[in-house]
């Protein structure tokens, strides 16, 4: 596997590929990095091409869907999920999607391409999470649920039952969100209330 991004959450993937059996973990960064542990950090290299898969292991939901869009057609995107996961047999995982350590998706849930589930969700019953979304650690996605691109839902928020939470939003940690959230949105509190709005996924 590939991972485009030698970053803290790269890490995190290298370990789960680790847990996963792979033998064969490359890793490429735009900028000069140094090694991660005893992996060697290259630049990308398209002569790679079709031969091996490839995950977007950067944190920033504009710049991993740019990544994705510019290399569509030219390689096949991967998922890395952690053994330690319960997910119902029943979820819909996109392309270039990770799920990390202890999360929990429950049944009829459909997950959008190259997302990130972070450690310890929870993601209950027919949810839908667009492609380009960043679930964070501790988050509770309630059942029916709906997150459109981009939206990156921060850590411990709670979202209740029926929601929809629209594109290129910011659900900020430890929100609790209880009424539909435009796009564009930044929400946060207890109960969530809108800060500030965007014109862009800038």
């Amino acid at each position: 596997m590939i991972l485009y991004g030698a970053s803290g959450h790269g890490k995190v993937i290298i370990e789960i590929l680790e847990l996963l059996g792979d033998q064969n973990i490359i890793i490429w960064d735009d900028a000069l990095k140094s090694d991660v542990w005893h992996y060697p950090v290259s630049k990308p290299d398209l002569q790679f091409a079709g031969l091996e898969k490839l995950i977007i292991s950067i944190g920033y939901n504009n710049i991993r869907k740019a990544i994705a869009e510019r290399l569509i057609g030219k390689f096949l995107f991967g998922n890395a999920i952690h053994p330690q996961t319960n997910i119902s047999k029943r979820v819909k995982l996109g392309a270039g999607t990770v799920v990390m350590a202890g999360v929990s998706i429950n049944a009829d849930v459909v997950i959008g391409k190259h997302c990130i589930i972070n450690t310890n969700a929870s993601i209950d019953h027919d949810c839908l999470i667009a492609n380009y979304c960043h679930v964070s650690p501790n988050v509770t996605l309630c059942g029916n649920v709906t997150v459109d691109v981009g939206t990156h839902i921060g850590a411990g928020a709670t979202v209740i039952p029926g929601i929809s939470i629209g594109k290129w939003c910011t659900i900020g940690a430890g929100t609790t969100v209880i009424k539909d959230v435009p796009d564009f949105a930044t929400v946060v509190g207890v109960a969530g209330r809108i800060i500030k709005m965007k014109k862009s996924n800038d």
